[in-house]
């Protein structure tokens, strides 16, 4: 069983379910035996848990009582004792002993993604609850002031409630500024001060005084390093880093070479960590070929927002690498080379500050690069480097374990029979355990007999690593043989729980731990995981067994179970945690659909349709429209009865982002909405047909009826449905109904504890405050919804509110705060290679531009928007549609109408394309804007109302649209132009286009 108290408490299954313990009571119990898990808790401590320091008459009895409730609950023993009580589980599986152990083992990372919330919020006010959330609060204020990946969010709520500790203030100081936030940065460090001087009487400490500095003087902040942390010591190869630096010194790839077991990786870390700037570790094991592009966008943090239009991942990773110095290191890279070898060819000639080190078992190929074979370790005598490795891992797992003359020329020799392979070297170290040193030799011998013989070749030293883990092989007995072969269809490691479920092996919860003490496989966190050369040999023996089939098909029964459980959670309160889950069996659950996708087409549809909402979430959309393509092609035209709205997800999810190749298949169109019986039970269908296809064309009748059908009653998929008919409304020019439309969505996400939607409402409720004339309120919108997307992470999605933000401002007149809007979002949009939000960011630097008179710029900064935004679907267009009718001003300010006309008469073609009216007013503001120009008020007077009626009303608070109707109106006179005024908002959406064409 798993245990929580880091947040809410919590107690689940191996299979995942949850037990629920009620009663304040009987979770002060369990409370007070989980942080002591495996040790006897006295009874005078579980009394004052239970009872406080007045505790009733025949106290004993009333804690038996409550012992005896919790034992029926739980699926592990409580024992008694005379000293007390213990909890007979191990504490690995309590989440705060296991935050205590990553602690202290310098893994604050691990450590700091255990926390789902307050400690112990809720039992009460004990004593001992107390005593232990300070303990920890402490050691987790410690563990973010030494992590450099705690989010911004994290850091914000960390400083607030410690606002004079200055080493956490310096943290947040230092990301602030990484992402480009130097104002916010400056601003947080005077705050500070002033809290130091009011409260202690204190200037800042050095610590912040030197975070401070760097963001004066502009200093480049700490780079980004995302390496695996190191279990063990480093042995045996120092002058091969050296070697190693050198090399990508004077070559940006560098290729480590060798047989499977030689160390390529390890060295490849160790090489990585002592280089200055960036690094970046691309563990490429999992991968299959054509998935490489966003095993590096994922390493790299590289999101796609469920808000913005999917770049080809190649142009994504160009995009954010091209302006940057990195080191990317790429392991294991041997299965899908060709891939590999295109990727890094092309990035290398883009990005000019780009490294790659390679570990593979072959070269690469690609011109330019260095190859350095990976040797086995010398072994020349007893002070070799294979020798000191035997040593410090057989030290490692027997204490009592020495290097005398007695056992070193035996070291000697087992590291000779072993060709200095580090792999085999370590599991031969890790038999001293249980066997003494010279028995490890005995038994050696007489398994490599008959491999003793012929050539030392590089094939000879595969076969050796092959014999050594055929040799731990023979040592496992019946249940861990079987284990251990069906553990290899898991990818990117296993929990206990899984592998029960799924290798359906009795007492896999002693078997798994036992396979980690024997080298087997290893233990990261509270996952199991083998290394390639183990899983290939346990591998074939899944093969021979003839088990393979069934369980591979449980695997893919399992997680396609975990995908289905965990959909209704993304729609809630529960969102981030799940959607933890789900990334950290992220490998699984796409083995799992690949596997269904040839054998249960079935079990693809609907792992595909449950995988795509989490995926859109975490910001790879790219590959889920690319697996749900698969699943498509593999389906055929039809779907399979009773699977309709999977199928229709699939497809509707394939063809948003532009994946190609689904020949035969229906359009969605044709599916939409008539091939539904009632409401998705899958709210993001809905969701993807909107961002896809934009509002359906059907008046507010026919909307109640599309309502009707594609929203179910559930509340998260009742705020979506305001948030749409909000938007429609809104294009439609219904602002009042609009406004509160987003505000009973917003209120529908909150309630629900939904932060993706609640973003959305955010933003759409900005717009609305803005046409209320309320620019104050509009910004603290979006300040709100800012606030949220950096929690939830999307950094696309932040990057285009910076840019709506801007817009704002800069029509509000703050060009300065524009400019840093703009400046912020375009460092946000390049780092994620974010092209359309780099689109967006160009066109509010061609705004502040253009307002400031500057032509020129304006001109250049439209002709790069123009040029990096993306094309095919609503949200581009809409961006594309926008950049053009800045263009058109710009170019008719410099005096080419021809060039104007033009600009705006595409934007009118995408407006029409796309029932856009807020496209539409825009053109008719500019056009308006011209006539005035050319001093025709009249003309300007008529597209001033059509511009209105477009939007509905609302206040006007662009100051050129205000100078424009005052031009006008100074012209015609009150009574002309209020008369002209109303005849244009009665303009209908084709007279406007053909007062637009005149």
């Amino acid at each position: 069983m798993r245990f929580g108290v880091l947040g809410p408490m919590v107690v689940r299954r191996a299979d995942g379910s949850e037990v629920r313990v009620g009663g304040p009571r009987l979770r002060a119990l369990l409370a007070v035996l989980v942080v002591d898990a495996g040790r006897v808790v006295g009874v005078d401590r579980v009394s004052e848990a239970l009872y406080g320091p007045c505790p009733p008459a025949g106290v004993a009895n009333a804690i038996q009582s409550q012992v005896s409730r919790l034992r029926a609950l739980l699926d592990v023993e409580v024992e008694r004792s005379p000293a007390g009580y213990r909890l007979v589980v191990d504490p690995g599986e309590v989440d705060v002993l296991r935050f205590e152990e990553l602690v202290a083992r310098g893994l604050p990372g691990e450590a700091l993604a255990l926390w789902r919330g307050p400690a112990l919020p809720d039992v009460g006010d004990a004593p001992f609850a107390a005593v232990c959330v300070a303990r920890w609060e402490e050691l987790r204020l410690r563990a973010v002031e030494e992590h450099d990946g705690a989010s911004v969010g994290l850091l914000r709520e960390l400083v607030a409630a410690h606002p004079t500790r200055e080493r956490l203030v310096a943290r947040l100081v230092r990301v602030l500024h990484r992402e480009g936030r130097q104002a916010e940065a400056l601003a947080l460090v005077e705050r500070t001060r002033r809290v130091l001087v009011r409260e202690l009487g204190a200037d800042p400490s050095p610590v912040l005084a030197a975070a401070h500095g760097e963001v004066v003087r502009g200093e480049r902040p700490a780079a980004r390093r995302v390496l695996p942390a190191q279990l063990t010591s480093f042995v045996g190869r120092e002058e091969e880093v050296r070697l190693v630096g050198r090399a990508l010194g004077s070559s940006r790839l560098v290729t480590l070479t060798g047989a499977g077991g030689a160390g390529k990786t390890r060295l490849a870390v160790e090489a990585a960590a002592v280089r200055p700037g960036e690094v970046c570790f691309v563990d490429l094991a999992p991968v299959v070929g054509g998935d490489v592009p966003r095993a590096v966008m994922a390493a790299l943090g590289l999101r796609e927002d469920g808000v913005a239009a999917v770049a080809d991942p190649v142009a994504r990773l160009v995009a954010a690498l091209q302006d940057r110095s990195v080191l990317v290191v790429l392991d294991n890279c041997e299965h899908v080379v060709e891939d590999v070898a295109g990727l890094v060819g092309g990035l290398l000639v883009a990005c000019a500050g780009l490294r790659v080190l390679a570990t593979s078992r072959e070269a690469l190929g690609v011109t330019g690069e260095v190859v350095r074979p990976v040797a086995p370790l010398d072994v020349g005598g007893v002070g070799s480097a294979a020798v000191r490795l035997f040593a410090d891992r057989a030290g490692a797992v027997n204490p009592s374990f020495r290097l005398d003359p007695a056992t070193a020329e035996v070291v000697v020799g087992i590291c000779r029979a072993l060709d200095g392979l580090p792999l085999a070297i370590e599991l031969a170290a890790a038999r001293v355990r249980s066997l003494p040193v010279a028995e490890v030799a005995a038994r050696l011998g007489d398994r490599f007999r008959l491999l003793s013989r012929g050539s030392r070749s590089a094939v000879a030293r595969h076969r050796t690593l092959h014999a050594v883990v055929e040799w731990s092989w023979g040592l496992l007995d019946e249940d861990e043989r079987v284990l251990a072969r069906r553990l290899t269809v898991f990818r990117g490691g296993v929990t206990l729980g899984a592998a029960a479920a799924v290798c359906g092996v009795a007492g896999s919860d002693e078997v798994l731990p036992s396979l980690a003490d024997k080298s087997l496989v290893e233990v990261v966190g509270d996952r199991y995981r083998m290394s390639e050369t183990v899983r290939e040999f346990c591998a074939a023996r899944l093969v021979e067994s003839g088990e393979e089939r069934e369980v591979v098909g449980a695997h893919a029964a399992h997680f396609a179970a975990l995908a289905a459980r965990a959909a209704p959670f993304l729609y809630g309160e529960g969102q981030l945690v799940w959607l933890g889950r789900l990334a950290a069996e992220h490998d699984n659950l796409v083995a799992a659909l690949r596997w269904a996708v040839g054998h249960d087409r079935a079990v693809a549809l609907r792992l595909a349709a449950d995988l795509g909402w989490p995926l859109w979430l975490r910001g790879l959309r790219s590959q889920g429209a690319s697996l749900a393509a698969e699943v498509v092609r593999a389906v055929g035209p039809t779907p399979p009865e009773g699977l309709a709205e999977e199928y229709l997800l699939c497809l509707v999810n394939a063809s948003s982002t532009g994946v190609a190749g689904l020949p035969g298949s229906p359009s969605p169109r044709e599916l939409w909405p008539s091939g539904l019986a009632g409401p998705p039970s899958r709210p993001f269908l809905t969701v993807l047909w909107g961002m896809a296809h934009g509002a359906p064309r059907v008046d507010v009748a026919g909307l109640a009826v599309v309502r009707e059908r594609l929203l179910g009653p559930d509340p998260w998929s009742r705020a979506l449905g305001l948030l749409g008919a909000g938007i429609q409304s809104r294009y439609e020019g219904r602002v009042r109904q609009a406004r509160e439309e987003f505000a009973a969505a917003l209120a529908g996400f909150r309630a629900v504890g939904e932060r993706w939607g609640a973003s959305l409402a955010l933003a759409q409720l900005a717009g609305s405050a803005r046409e209320d004339g309320d620019p104050v309120g509009a910004v603290g919108f979006l300040d709100e919804a800012l606030a949220l997307s950096r929690e939830f992470g999307a950094t696309e999605h932040t990057a285009a509110l910076l840019c709506r933000r801007s817009e704002w401002k800069c029509r509000s007149g703050d060009l300065d705060g524009a400019a840093a809007d703009v400046e912020e979002a375009a460092v946000v949009a390049r780092s994620q290679g974010a092209v359309e939000a780099v689109a967006q960011a160009w066109l509010g630097a061609a705004e502040v531009a253009r307002r400031r008179g500057d032509l020129g710029g304006a001109r250049r900064w439209c002709a790069e928007a123009l040029r990096v935004c993306p094309r095919g679907w609503f949200g581009p267009e809409e961006v594309r549609a926008s950049i053009l009718v800045v263009a058109g001003l710009v170019e008719w300010a410099c005096g080419d109408r021809v060039a104007a006309a033009g600009a705006w008469g595409s934007a009118v073609a995408v407006a029409r394309e796309w029932d856009n009216r807020v496209v539409l007013a825009r053109v008719v503001d500019a056009r308006a804007h011209a006539a005035v120009a050319d001093g025709d008020a009249a003309r300007a007077a008529l597209l001033a109302g059509a511009a209105r009626g477009l939007r509905g009303g609302g206040a006007v608070l662009d100051p050129e649209v205000v100078a424009v109707e005052a031009a006008a109106r100074e012209a015609l006179g009150v009574a002309v132009f209020g008369e002209v005024v109303a005849r244009g908002a009665a303009l209908g959406w084709d007279a406007v286009a053909a007062l637009l064409d005149a």
